[in-house]
């Protein structure tokens, strides 16, 4: 299947205009069983209630079946079981469409299908979601950006209810410029409007597409490709009077200007253009903030102080200067994202207070390196020895909350840290390490 899969990315890369006429074909028994070894076991099952140990136990028959089904169209798309998931750090809540199990294998080996064709025209500015990029790769072009670009401002962004109101007509639309297998296009519009279930009541999705789904994901890219990327790179920058600089990771991105003028007419052609698409700009969160080297040596000598920071995917952007007195663009843990992971952590050592402490200390261990992991970036130790400090602060309190009697003093509680090897904070990521086919949108 990975040959398949190059060589549809290879004719895309070849052939821009070309239309891919027969893809369904690879949605066989081969891909799909292939699909349910890479499901993860023990996930959350939809409406029909079946996990993958269960589909798993004729997997075979079942899969065979569903092929079957597929070639004679018969096969129809369960509605998502809708569920809310807390966004950290604010009230409410963040709304998931958890497909069945059959519709997991099936997006599973459709997404790979979508990837190989459009990867090839997806532009050197999009990071989210792709093969071989990833967070820390856009937080270091980013970087790269405003340290060595002429850039003195930045534009903030965020689309508002982006997975809530992609327009399904517009994707179709979209999908038509490299798709032409009908079969195939008919499929991902009988997901896009399977609609959701919740409290056992149906409704209906006239728009969007469902955070949860395995081609949400790569959906999203692909409206977000026409809708921003293609918009920006070939109409908007032609009309800048300075270099403007796109990075985005999905629905969040931000713009680096060098010039005023052209923040503020980015801002207010981006309106214009999400209405067309039947998105909005989330005024709250979208703002022009002066940042850069030369707009913090503008500031400082007026006597304004350092420019504001911005926050993009997890972290806090602030302007400071290297031992050398070089300028840098520092990063530290948003504290919106420092105080919903403590809040997590404290909720769920108050869900395992009765679990026996040679099991939940490494589970907590593993918790914490997935912090560490993703926070662990150059100039971010600071927070990352606070996070761990205040963890160890929670865990010190409910190991004595586990007896009546205080059973841990600090001596004791410090040799149990060292028998389970508590996890030291540690920077993980380099952002100066680029690797160099992540460059090009910097031309």
């Amino acid at each position: 299947m990975e040959t398949q899969f190059a060589r549809i990315t290879e004719v895309a890369r070849r052939k821009p205009q070309e239309k891919f006429t027969s893809l369904v074909h690879l949605i066989n028994e081969q891909s799909l069983t292939e699909s349910h070894a890479k499901l993860k076991a023990g996930k959350a099952s939809g409406i029909d209630q079946v996990t993958k140990e269960e589909y798993g136990r004729n997997l075979e028959t079942n899969v065979r079946n569903l092929v079957g089904r597929m070639k004679t169209q018969a096969y129809k798309p369960q509605a998502a079981r809708r569920v809310y998931v807390p966004k950290p750090g604010k009230a409410q809540k963040r709304p998931l469409g958890i497909p069945s199990y059959e519709d997991k294998l099936v997006q599973k080996a459709m997404a790979p299908i979508l990837n190989a064709v459009y990867e090839a025209d997806f532009l050197d500015c999009s990071y989210g979601f792709r093969p071989e990029r990833g967070c820390h790769d856009a937080l270091k072009v980013l970087g790269k950006i405003i340290e060595n670009k002429p850039v003195n401002y930045v534009v903030e962004a965020d689309i508002k209810g982006f997975f809530d109101n992609v327009d399904h007509d517009w994707m179709m639309k979209f999908l038509a410029h490299r798709i032409a297998d009908k079969n195939l296009l008919r499929l991902i519009s009988r997901f896009l409007k399977a609609g959701v279930m919740e409290a056992g009541i149906k409704y209906d999705t006239p728009e969007g597409t469902p955070q949860g789904g395995v081609i949400s994901p790569i959906l999203a890219n692909v409206y977000l490709h026409y809708t921003l990327d293609l918009w920006f790179e070939r109409v908007f920058t032609r009309r800048c009077r300075g270099k403007v600089y796109l990075v985005r990771y999905c629905d969040d991105f931000v713009v680096c200007c060098q010039y005023r003028q052209d923040a503020e007419a980015f801002m207010s052609a981006l309106k214009e253009r999400l209405i067309k698409f039947n998105l909005e700009v989330a005024e709250a969160k979208t703002r022009i903030l002066e940042f850069g080297r030369f707009a913090a040596n503008d500031r400082e000598k007026k006597g304004e102080g350092k420019p504001a920071t911005f926050d993009f995917l997890g972290f806090t952007h602030y302007c400071s200067l290297s031992e050398t007195g070089r300028f840098r663009v520092k990063r530290k843990t948003s504290r919106v994202k420092f105080n919903a992971g403590l809040k997590r952590c404290k909720h769920w050592l108050r869900s395992n207070l009765t679990l026996p402490i040679k099991m939940l200390m490494p589970r907590l261990r593993v918790k914490l390196l997935g912090h560490f992991r993703y926070y662990g970036v150059t100039d971010n130790y600071r927070s990352l020895s606070e996070f761990s400090y205040q963890v160890r602060i929670q865990l010190f309190w409910w190991c004595n909350r586990r007896s009546q009697g205080k059973h841990y003093n600090w001596r004791k509680f410090n040799l149990l840290l060292k028998q389970y090897q508590y996890p030291a904070p540690k920077v993980y990521v380099n952002v100066y390490d680029i690797k160099p086919e992540l460059l090009g949108c910097l031309k």
